[in-house]
């Protein structure tokens, strides 16, 4: 679960990252609040669909799991984890 948060926090923010660096590469100043202002909206919006757009490919692309799930069980007194069959 908290890879999945990571990775949904990291491709959201991607956007912003980049909008810095190109303020960097243009000799801006990327910490004044003026130059971020107008594009703000965008760069949101941005990094929502690229969180959207990961979530669609995963849920299409994701192994699916057939059968049925085993849970862990001891056996021969061996603990045997969890698995599909």
């Amino acid at each position: 679960m908290t890879r999945a948060v990571i990775q949904g926090l990291v491709l959201f923010l991607l956007p912003f990252v980049l909008f810095g660096a190109y303020l960097v590469i243009r000799r801006r100043n990327p910490l004044l609040w003026s130059h971020w202002s107008s594009q703000s909206a965008w760069l949101t919006i941005a990094g929502l669909g690229f969180v959207v757009i990961s979530l669609i490919v995963t849920a299409l692309l994701e192994e699916r799991q057939t059968g049925a799930y085993v849970p862990t069980h001891m056996e021969n007194g061996r603990v045997v984890p969890g698995h599909f069959q």
